[in-house]
């Protein structure tokens, strides 16, 4: 497979599956965010809730692009998967799917609601560290500056929901007279038709946001291992037409040079300069080029780390207020970068098809640990009608605005959060479980170094091992 060997064939599919079971897991840690409003309303009977979210989660997974999935992929530098020991490799992708796999199945055992994202996000920044310490040559291996964006993304979700979902209250109660939306169901009647639907409508929102956002990181985890293990196929996409894209690169430089340097700040000289750099890199990697196939893996690396920086650089110099082309070229440029960055911003159909399936599979089973937690044990009153709907339409909203904009945010701490919020807007904050909500913030807080210290210290004795 691939044209590795039989060992190292056997390794990338244990890896490929290790990914897969990471993504079922996921699926079953993570339903209860979707379920539990229409399970605990009495809206939908339990077997068919798992499946109808199933079925979002997957469909979600191939309607959420590829940027969240970038994110994740490129969190750890190029240079850390260009080991020419690929055993080096496979020892990093372990570590972290081992450690992954790990912590959510233990969160979930004890039906403590918990991130996937905060757990895949410090495995793969624990191994990055570790490379760090253990490099031949010195340097810094994690992506901080795409590391610090994720986790601000992470830190502010579980307040925006909380937020939220207090104000969705507040509204509701403004808007609609009817009381029946803030009763609690009775446990024999279904709810009247118009409620059901409202839950059913969001509930199919939450699933999919969740399969288009959570989804992507399965996806960014298997192009990690592909490019790690396989990169000669996957560093870049080498059935792309290198024609196109070196017209890309000519209009890029047509646009940069005609930024006037004469009066643009120091940094933004230093990236435009930088930008030039990486385009001349480029020009002369892709030069006569008429099958991006048959070029040497050294050369697909360098090309992936040069569009990288091409792209890092470019997006500083179109965020800078000095930086001074008309809003014509801005777009221009704009577009073609987004144009050249689909070189490396790619995921194999196969790739998102296994994902899909894993996580909607997953989905499917073992979510009443977490149901109960989120529907019995955050607030001391049973979820009302308006509760569901409020918390799960800030899930829906935060984690497709997160997908849009290329960021991994947590199901499971926004949904969570929204319902306390929910709780807290019906009788303020004495309607908390007190117990549930501390299990749940000292999880969220010691999810990403525990997963940090485990994720390195195994790639340190894998390492040794391999």
């Amino acid at each position: 497979m691939f044209g590795l060997d039989t060992s190292l064939t056997v390794l990338l599919i244990i890896c490929l599956l290790a990914t897969c079971v990471f993504e079922f897991i996921n699926g079953f840690h993570d339903t209860a965010n979707a379920v539990a409003t229409v399970i605990y309303t009495n809206s939908l009977k339990p077997y068919y809730a798992v499946v109808w979210s199933g079925l979002w989660n997957a469909i979600g997974v191939f309607a959420g692009g590829i940027a969240v999935a970038m994110g994740i992929s490129n969190l750890l530098p190029i240079e850390i998967l260009t080991d020419t020991n690929l055993y080096h490799n496979i020892a990093l992708i372990i570590s972290l799917l081992l450690t992954a796999i790990m912590w959510n199945l233990g969160t979930w055992y004890f039906g403590i609601p918990c991130s996937s994202s905060h757990t895949l996000i410090g495995s793969i920044i624990g191994v990055g560290v570790a490379f760090s310490m253990i490099a031949e040559k010195p340097g810094n291996y994690v992506n901080w500056s795409k590391a610090y964006e994720i986790g601000i993304s992470l830190l502010i979700s579980p307040f925006l929901g909380f937020s939220l979902a207090i104000l969705f209250m507040y509204i509701l109660r403004s808007l609609i007279k009817s009381k029946a939306i803030f009763k609690e169901p009775d446990g024999t009647i279904p709810p009247p038709f118009w409620i059901r639907l409202i839950l059913l409508l969001t509930c199919t929102s939450v699933s999919f946001s969740h399969g288009s956002n959570d989804g992507q990181k399965g996806v960014g985890l298997v192009m990690l291992i592909l490019i790690a293990i396989a990169p000669m196929y996957f560093t870049i996409d080498s059935g792309r037409d290198p024609v196109d894209f070196r017209k890309n690169l000519v209009n890029i430089g047509l646009v940069l040079d005609k930024v006037n340097t004469s009066n643009i700040e120091t940094t933004d000289s230093f990236e435009l300069a930088n930008a030039k750099h990486y385009l001349n890199d480029l020009h002369t990697h892709l030069d006569g080029v008429v099958d991006l196939n048959i070029l040497p893996v050294n050369t697909k690396y360098l090309i992936r780390k040069d569009l990288i920086t091409l792209g890092k650089s470019t997006k500083k110099l179109l965020d800078s207020e000095s930086f001074n082309l008309s809003v014509g070229d801005k777009k221009v440029l704009k577009a073609e970068i987004t144009s050249l960055k689909s070189l490396t911003d790619y995921a194999p159909f196969w790739v998102i098809l296994m994902i899909s399936i894993s996580l909607g599979l997953g989905t499917m089973i073992g979510w009443k640990r977490i149901v109960i937690t989120i529907g019995e044990k955050i607030g001391k009153q049973h979820l009302s009608y308006a509760q569901g709907a409020s918390s799960e339409l800030v899930a829906a909203g935060t984690i497709g605005l997160s997908t849009y904009l290329g960021l991994p945010v947590s199901t499971t701490q926004v949904l969570s959060s929204g319902i306390a919020g929910s709780m807290v807007a019906t009788k303020g904050i004495k309607n908390l479980q007190g117990g549930t909500i501390k299990n749940i913030a000292i999880a969220w807080i010691l999810t990403l170094p525990v997963c940090m210290v485990v994720a390195g210290l195994l790639y340190y004795v894998l390492r040794l091992i391999m």
